[in-house]
């Protein structure tokens, strides 16, 4: 382009200024060449007319177009000059405060003074693996680059940190290791990266100074070595330093300070174990007072020592040591306050002999304090004979005090680098490091002595070194390309550096005159003069002859030579050193004693010492001057850089004022001249500065394309067609293999080409389009001209039809008007008198009806008082005559009495009473004998009962095993026929009762309509109700709110404390992991954290057996349900099932109650036995037979009575599974009904006899009784009887008499007990009858509603009517089944339990059957019966086990069985340990497998597929283990099956603890693993793919990637799509849905894996400026619009990982909302509540436009935001933390599978679990 093209109007330049450096301003006229003048307008408006031309000015630099200003890189910009450079960190520093910028390799840093969060740990990570040049620059950045290429090309590394004093050299170096720490953490428990760290607060202490720029300013220059194993992990580190400062002990300026270790422990004084030092203010002591400024703002010098403190001890450095380190530093401080005298001489000092600071000085340093005090005004000289003690005057005395504190600080200061590399040391063999160098910047004062010199001269060699390494980085990407290149020239330093180091130069000269005996500046400033007045790098100034001036590559300094020989020599004198090295402390006296120092090994021979003494030759070390020193350590440090590949930071303080974000051009662009930023930029424009690539050349200016170029299919050709065609010298631009190389201004003159066609679209759309609108209006206007015509028009029309409606309507309104008055005038009289006359019959009638009521009441009161008197009378005349009938009757009475005594007196009447008693006697015997026969047949007849009832019971069992299986079906066809015709009748009941209530609907109807006259009063007081409650409402909003925020701080503080706790089994973890590290070969710990027993005695049989019993009260229960359901029936029983349940308890107590009746009963009649054995010893032989055959008899029948009771339960049982089953055969069920009826009233009648029985036997206790007595009576004499015959028969008839009475009680015991089943059967109806009577009252209700229901509802809500009650039923009849299977269980345990011991006794009798045998045959006989879901293991086949279930199982080995197989297996096993109570074998199992899955999560710790088999694994077994341990809280949802299987006799709650622990830490490791995997996908996906085509667009200069920081060998990094990564999170779902895992614990796990994705996203966005922009935006809100419909498709909406999205939502509606006024503020704040303010701020900084069309965000608009006042909590960092886990809830599920049907595949190999 010509210089008119470019020169042209509106274009905007650069001009110098003095007071800004340079000036914006803008051509107002097109400059045509050769003109001597160009008019300008600067910024505000002021006209200017720069000259230009060969003498005066050159043309002005021109600036880069506004959508380039803010760039990331520096040499991005279209125009690469000073100005610009100088602008675009302008902008970005106070704009966005954006303190770091690339340009090119060199990182420049800008100090902001003021704290920002941007180096925390989430920040590390999103640097952590990123390409240089991908994220907003930062110190992270290049120290990710260092370790990445360390890493990938095998070579060493290093950071050179650069800058002038305040500048922030130290803070980056420390940042930088901080992330080498973070990023390589050693793996071992040694924490190198810990002490790495914490030598950085020690070299601060005893290196870092306040200086005027600096409060921490490094007076020292380090190299830290970061060493690395193969695994790329820290395993050492090592420090050299560079020319302390030690002139600082003893001087400081004004607004200066000594080293801060001198402050802090001034400040810590006062503490007890710092007494010792003597120490008080720093005011004190003259060392630390000569800057007159001993505090720093803001800085706790005491805080600080104790950050030292910390430092030293985990650097290993011990107590002991640290004190002795305190004491040598106090007595630095004690030395300087030394006070020496001049003597009257004047040649001649001496010391005050009771100066303390001498006496504190030798005793914290432990020497002598009289050779102190001599050798401190006193030196010695020795020539070749003689040696003399010459005095010091008070000069030279305190130069040598001064000398001899800086070289104790100097020694102390070498000590404690040297122990701080040996604790940083390590014995591992080192594969390679990388090295940070914090190394001071060029520097110039007004007064410039040797250290800045020697700073400056170490900046020209780096200077060196780095112009090299820049100029071999642009040919090694020429060469790349394959462009053609020229020779880059650049600025050389190389004379300069020999100037100061080459032979007879600066440095050689200062040794020379050093080592001559009276050498002085001035000789030596002369000597320079001389040697080198026609270099062309050296220059001496016009008004002194004792300073120098060098011209270094960043500026003309000029050096005084005073000092210069003092400070190179560094004069210490060797008395003062002597004394030191005798010291009795130790540390003390090494600290002075060189490492030549060796002693001499013992020798056998003789020493032979010479007569005279020989001076002893200085030492080699004292001889070497300062600057040799230091070139000698800057020639190693220049080899070290130039084997490791160089990064560069260079840090610029942008003012000399300290404050926040302010920024000096002056200054700044002294220090970017000084740095060799500016050099770069120069390099970078001497070549092709801008670079792009062929795909994004094309997609940015395809606009200046024809419609036919675009078709073509190569990109190449048509951008080179292109280029070729607009700019026409082809030197302005290159084509490589894979860029487009431009020379600099190409870029802007493209841009400017790209916006003028845009700039013409944009006209002639602008032309279409107002076109159009103006056509639309002028429709628009002739349309509402034509519709106000026809309004207006109507609206007349309107207006005169209304006035002749209102005439009309003004004629009826009167005549209605006068009818109405008329009217309203004649009722008012017809209601007057109608009114009279109704007052007027009123009263009448009401004098009439009070007349009649006065006779009425006249009468009652006539009526009553008559009755009265009448009733009176009666009673007076009753009275009298009931008197005189008692006393006659009393007379009466008496007179029968007398009489009654008389008759019982005489003997005749005992005659009548004997006689009647015998004939009694007589007809009780013979009814007992007919009683004794009938007994008998009876007797015979019940037995050949008994004898049908048992063939019949045989038949019946035969028929049933007959039925077979295939019987069943009909059974149940049958059962369903009979339940439809149930439902039918039931139907046709409900229809009767609807017709019965019919009725009472009507009256109901009555009700409610009064009721609804109620309730309309009701709804108007419930609305004056619910108007105060609202008032009330609103003024408790407030607490509520308060108890809302309550709820929600109790939440997350619950939440904390899961996340703390699983924190903490994150670090156990951690600490197992390094435990397993450090015991590789060993084995695992055994685990054994003990369990206790269960204090369940179902584990007994009431004896020492192993084996559970069934208690005999069950058996009693189960036989008395089952004699119920017989008795009521199966259909009545499952009917009311509900009066079942409730009597069952009160029918166990009656069979308790009959029991014990029953016991009692059998003592009695033992005890009656007992009685009639004893009185019928003489009793005759046929009634004793008799006697002993009807108790026999008796008792035979009892016995078979019983069994055949027995019989009869059993057949009941067994016909009535039969019958439940419905069994469909008519015959069985005929035949059923018929048996039935037969033992009824077999029983019945069994029953009646019993009680004739029980007759009998009282008839024959009386009979024996009557025996007994007479027996005596027969054996005495005749007379004797016949003269007491009276006697005997009475008391016959007394014992007869006895004996009815007994058997009166009987039969009364007997009518009590019936009595008593009548009014339990009474009662148990009245029940029924309670219970009808509820269910009555419930249909009416429901009858009620069905009344009020529309009919299609009605039909609706009686089908749910009728289904809910089925389903009770159904409900009811399946409790009741799993009732009875439940005892049938038990029943069928007891015997299989009988059986186990028959077998055991069977085996311990067969000896000689071997072990499998048995085993083999006891596994048949358990196949015949019921599994019980236990598997039995041998215990040496324990470790198979183990190997075959855990360690070598596969996920896809179980992939087509029950999910969490092995879970299962292995509970089997434990339910088998806890059932034969062995708890070795229990806490064998479980602390097995719990170290098998921790090694095998060990072994396959990236598997994601295995992670997440166990973990469904190992959460099943703890739910196994809490479903199954008999606690009531987990056995609520368990089946009557699973209940039987729970643990008897242990309780793992221990172990259910370990394995939640267990499952917590797995769990962690599912997340990190699947984290692991889609981490790299995240920001590909989300941020970089085109979900949308054709959407993003293409910035104008992006960040030229560094050659280096992509694997040129791989093809770079992998590109992923949304697509991809929705894929793979299907992936993960499908694989723990597959394994099992609970469905929470999956929504838990993807709410995680949202988490990380929209952490990632979201820093990703806030360090990116590429990524920020609209068209971004949208692409961002359809990715996660995408996220969230996988999320609804796979049905995981309620597992709150949409909620983890939102801040990334609102971020891309930040991205897109508009940015400009106060409103758009307002809504951005109420819009983006999941973002902190600083977020949105830094996305709005971010924000970058796509094109020239785009507005930037303005300053003003990111300030209000800002400074707008909002009530939220943001966290203080920037970043989100990907790394946060959400505490995890494993909820309780129980499994629903039985154990018993659990089927193990032949696959597993498990041939040797045995089931049980």
């Amino acid at each position: 382009m010509s210089v008119n093209e470019l020169y042209a109007k509106y274009t905007r330049v650069w001009i110098p200024d003095p007071d800004h450096v340079w000036r914006a301003a803008e051509i107002v006229r097109d400059y045509k060449e050769g003109e001597p003048v160009l008019h300008l307008t600067l910024e505000d408006e002021t006209p200017l007319e720069y000259s230009v031309g060969p003498k005066s000015n050159s043309l002005p630099f021109l600036r880069n177009p506004d959508i380039l200003v803010g760039e990331n890189d520096l040499t991005a910009l279209s125009y690469l000059h000073e100005p610009a450079v100088l602008h675009n960190l302008k902008v970005r520093f106070l704009e966005p405060n954006h303190i770091y910028t690339y340009c090119g390799i060199v990182l420049v840093a800008i100090n902001p003074y003021e704290q920002l969060h941007i180096y925390g740990e989430e920040v590390i990570r999103a640097y952590s693996g990123q390409n240089m040049g991908d994220m907003d620059p930062h110190i992270f950045a290049v120290a990710e680059e260092a370790y990445k290429q360390m890493a990938r090309d095998e070579r060493n590394q290093s950071i050179i940190v650069s800058g002038e004093s305040g500048a922030g050299k130290t803070v980056s170096a420390k940042y930088a290791m901080r992330f080498f720490a973070t990023v390589g953490g050693s793996t071992s428990d040694t924490n190198v990266e810990e002490k790495v760290l914490a030598s950085s607060p020690i070299m601060e202490a005893i290196g870092n100074a306040k200086t005027t720029r600096n409060d921490n300013s490094s007076r020292f220059g380090k190299y830290i070595q970061i060493g690395f194993n193969r695994q790329y992990r820290i395993i050492g580190a090592n420090m050299r330093t560079y020319l302390l400062e030690k002139s600082r002990v003893v001087f400081q300026a004004e607004d200066e300070r000594n080293y801060h270790i001198f402050y802090q422990l001034c400040a810590s004084a006062s503490l007890p174990e710092y007494k010792d030092l003597c120490l008080t203010s720093a005011e004190d002591f003259t060392f630390t007072s000569m800057g007159e400024n001993i505090f720093i703002e803001g800085v706790n010098d005491a805080a600080d020592l104790e950050k030292t403190r910390e430092a030293f001890t985990l650097l290993g450095i011990k107590e002991g040591n640290q004190s002795s380190i305190f004491k040598v530093i106090a007595s630095i401080l004690h030395l300087g306050n030394i006070e020496i005298c001049s003597q009257r001489d004047g040649e001649s000092c001496h010391i005050l002999k009771d100066d303390l600071h001498l006496k504190h000085f030798c005793t914290l340093l432990g020497v002598e304090l009289k050779q102190m005090e001599h050798w401190l005004c006193h030196r010695k000289l020795i020539t070749a004979t003689e040696t003399y003690v010459k005095n010091m005057s008070t000069k030279q005395a305190e130069n040598a005090r001064d000398a001899l504190a800086k070289h104790i600080y100097a020694r102390m200061f070498d000590w404690i680098v040297e122990h701080i590399n040996k604790a940083l040391h390590t014995s591992s063999k080192q594969h390679s490091f990388i090295g940070v160098l914090d190394i001071y910047g060029f520097e110039t004062f007004e007064v410039n002595s040797f250290e800045q010199f020697c700073i400056n001269y170490a900046n020209e060699k780096l200077q060196q070194q780095f112009n090299s390494h820049v100029f071999k980085l642009e040919q090694e990407e020429y060469m790349k390309e394959q462009i053609p290149w020229t020779l880059i020239d650049f600025y050389d330093n190389q004379p300069c550096i020999d100037l100061i180091e080459a032979r007879l130069g600066v440095l050689d000269l200062l040794d020379e005159e050093c080592r001559v005996p009276k050498g002085t500046d001035e000789n030596w400033a002369q000597k320079l003069y001389k040697q080198h007045s026609v270099s062309a790098h050296f220059q001496k100034p016009r008004m002194s002859n004792v300073s120098f001036i060098i011209v270094h590559f960043a500026d003309k300094v000029e050096y005084q030579s005073e000092g210069f020989l003092e400070k190179n020599r560094d004069t210490v004198y060797g008395e003062q050193i002597n004394i030191l090295k005798a010291s009795e402390f130790q540390l003390v006296a090494d600290l002075f004693h060189d490492k030549d120092d060796v002693p001499p090994p013992k020798s056998s021979r003789v020493n032979v010492r010479p007569a005279k003494t020989t001076p002893k030759a200085p030492n080699k070390e004292h001889k070497k001057t300062v600057g040799h020193q230091f070139r000698s350590s800057l020639h190693l440090l220049m080899e070290t850089l130039n084997a490791t590949t160089p990064h560069y930071v260079r840090c610029i303080k942008p003012n000399d004022l300290k404050e926040p974000f302010m920024f000096d051009s002056r200054r700044a662009v002294q220090q970017l001249r000084a740095c060799g930023v500016l050099e770069t930029i120069r390099i970078s424009a001497a070549g092709y500065p801008s670079r792009w690539t062929y795909p994004d050349f094309f997609n940015r200016y395809r606009v200046l394309l024809k419609k036919s170029e675009m078709t073509s299919p190569d990109k190449k050709l048509v951008c080179r067609n292109l280029l070729e065609t607009l700019i026409k010298d082809h030197d302005m631009f290159q084509f490589g293999k894979t860029k487009i190389f431009f020379r600099a201004g190409q870029v802007a003159y493209l841009e400017k080409l790209r916006a003028d066609r845009f700039r013409t679209a944009c006209i002639k759309i602008q032309k279409t389009v107002r076109g159009w609108l103006q056509r639309l209006r002028y429709r628009k206007v002739r349309k509402m001209a034509v519709t106000l015509q026809r309004y207006g028009r109507g609206y007349l029309a309107r207006r005169h039809a209304e006035f002749l409606r209102q005439t009309r309507a003004a004629l009826l309104c009167q005549k209605q008007y006068r009818m109405v008055r008329d009217r309203r005038v004649y009722l008012r009289v017809r209601r007057a008198v109608v009114t009279i006359q109704a007052f007027t019959r009123g009263m009448f009638t009401r004098r009439i009806y009070q007349e009649f009521m006065l006779h009425h009441k006249a009468m009652l009161i006539q009526k009553v008082v008559r009755g009265w008197i009448q009733r009176r009378r009666f009673r007076r005349a009753r009275d009298a005559a009931i008197t005189i009938q008692c006393l006659f009757r009393r007379v009466q009475a008496r007179r029968r009495l007398k009489q009654l005594k008389v008759e019982a007196r005489s003997a005749e009447r005992l005659k009548s009473l004997n006689s009647g008693m015998e004939n009694k006697i007589v007809q009780l015997q013979r009814k007992m004998d007919d009683k004794s026969k009938e007994l008998r047949t009876q007797n015979d007849q019940l037995l050949q009962v008994n004898n049908k009832l048992q063939k019949q019971l045989e038949q019946v069992k035969s028929q049933q095993g007959e039925a077979g299986g295939g019987a069943q079906l009909s059974s149940l066809q049958e059962e369903l026929d009979r339940l439809r015709q149930e439902l039918q009748e039931a139907t046709a009941q409900r229809k009767r009762t609807e017709e019965e209530h019919r009725n009472e609907k009507t009256g109901l109807q009555l009700r409610v309509e009064e009721l609804e006259k109620e309730n309309a009063l009701l709804k108007s007081e419930k609305e004056e109700m619910n108007h105060r409650i609202l008032q009330q409402t609103k003024s408790s909003g407030e607490d509520s709110g308060t108890v809302s925020l309550m709820e929600t701080s109790l939440q997350a503080e619950l939440d904390a404390e899961r996340q703390r706790y699983q924190n903490l089994l994150k670090q156990m973890t951690t600490v197992e992991q390094r435990y397993d590290n450090l015991k590789e070969e060993l084995s695992m710990s055994k685990f054994q954290p003990g369990h206790r027993r269960n204090p369940s005695n179902q584990s007994s049989l009431e004896s020492d057996s192993n084996y559970t019993s069934i208690s005999t009260s069950e058996v009693g229960d189960t036989e008395d349900s089952i004699q119920l359901v017989e008795e009521m029936g199966l259909e009545k029983a499952a009917m009311d099932i509900g009066v079942f349940m409730k009597l069952q308890k009160r029918v166990r107590e009656l069979e308790q109650e009959r029991r014990r009746l029953q016991v009692n009963l059998d003592k009695m009649e033992e005890l009656a036995r007992s009685r009639a054995s004893e009185s019928r010893s003489s009793t005759s032989e046929q009634e004793t037979a008799d006697l002993a055959y009807n108790n026999l008899k008796r008792q035979e029948l009892e016995s078979e009575n019983k069994k055949l009771k027995k019989d009869l339960n059993e057949l009941r049982k067994s016909i009535s599974e039969r019958a439940s089953e419905n069994d469909p055969s008519n015959e069985l069920q005929d035949s059923y009904n018929l048996l039935l009826s037969q033992l009824r009233s077999a029983n019945e009648e069994l029953e009646g006899r019993k009680e004739e029985v029980l007759i009998l036997r009282t008839q024959i206790v009386s009979a024996a009784h009557i025996q007994e007595s007479k027996q005596p009576i027969q054996s005495s004499e005749a007379p004797e009887v016949s003269e007491d015959k009276e006697p005997v028969d009475s008391e016959e008839a007394l014992k007869a008499y006895h004996g009815l009475c007994e058997s009166k009680k009987l039969l009364e015991a007997q009518l009590q007990t019936q009595s008593r089943q009548h009014g339990d059967e009474l009662e148990a109806l009245h029940t029924q009858i309670e219970l009808l009577r509820d269910d009555i009252e419930k249909k009416q209700e429901i009858l009620s509603f069905t009344a009020s229901l529309s009919p299609e509802a009605r039909v609706e809500y009686s089908v749910q009517q009728e289904i809910t009650r089925l389903t009770n039923d159904n409900l009811d009849l399946k409790e009741l089944v799993e009732k009875l299977e439940k005892n049938e269980r038990k029943l069928k345990k007891q015997l299989r339990i009988y059986m186990k011991k028959v077998q055991e006794l069977e085996a311990e009798a067969q000896t000689s059957r071997s072990r499998p045998a048995m085993s083999r045959q006891v596994t048949v006989q358990r196949k015949e019966k019921d599994f019980e879901g236990m598997l039995e293991y041998y215990k040496e086949d324990e470790a198979l086990l183990f190997r075959t279930l855990i360690t070598d199982i596969r996920p896809n080995t179980v992939s087509a069985t029950v999910p969490c197989l092995p879970a299962y297996i292995l509970f089997m096993c434990i339910r088998h340990a806890d059932y034969v109570n062995d708890d070795q074998k229990v806490e064998s199992l479980l602390t097995s497998t719990i170290n098998a899955i921790k090694k095998v999560l060990k072994k396959n710790n990236e598997d994601f597929e295995m992670t997440s088999f166990w973990l469904a694994n190992t959460s099943r077994l703890l739910h196994c283990l809490k479903q199954y341990s008999g606690d009531e809280a987990f056995m609520t949802q368990n089946t009557g099956k699973q209940n039987e299987h729970c643990l008897k006799n242990f309780d793992l709650a221990e172990y259910r603890q370990v394995l939640s622990d267990l499952s917590i830490q797995i769990y962690q490791q599912l997340i990190k693993v699947a984290e692991g995997i889609i981490q790299p996908m995240i920001v590909s996906a989300m941020l970089e793919s085109e979900s949308i085509p054709s959407l993003a667009g293409v910035k104008t200069m992006g960040y030229r990637n560094r050659s280096s920081s992509m694997d040129v060998d791989s093809g770079g990094p992998p590109t992923y799509t949304l697509q991809a990564l929705i894929r793979q999170l299907g992936q993960f779902h499908g694989t723990m849905r597959d394994h099992g895992l609970d469905p929470e614990i999956v929504g838990q796990v993807v709410r995680q894996l949202f988490h990380c994705v929209n952490a990632v996203t979201l820093n990703n966005l806030l360090l990116r400026k590429d990524v920020c922009s609209w068209s971004n935006g949208m692409q961002l809100r359809y990715n996660t619009s995408q996220m969230e419909e996988w999320l609804r498709a796979n049905n995981l909406s309620q597992s709150k990982a949409a909620e983890t999205l939102e801040p990334i939502i609102q971020a891309a509606q930040l991205l897109q909302v508009k940015k400009k006024t106060t409103q758009d503020a307002e809504a951005i704040c109420s819009l983006c509540t999941a973002l902190s303010t600083q977020q949105i701020v830094k996305i709005l900084n971010l924000y970058t436009p796509l094109n020239e069309f785009e507005e930037r965000v303005s300053v003003s608009f990111i300030r209000s935001i800002q400074t707008r006042p909002q009530q939220r909590h943001d966290p203080p960092q920037l970043l989100m933390d990907t790394k946060h886990m959400f505490p995890v809830l494993f909820p309780y599920t129980p499994s629903a599978l039985s154990l018993e049907t659990l089927h193990i595949p032949a696959s597993l190999g498990l041939d040797f679990l045995t089931r049980v």
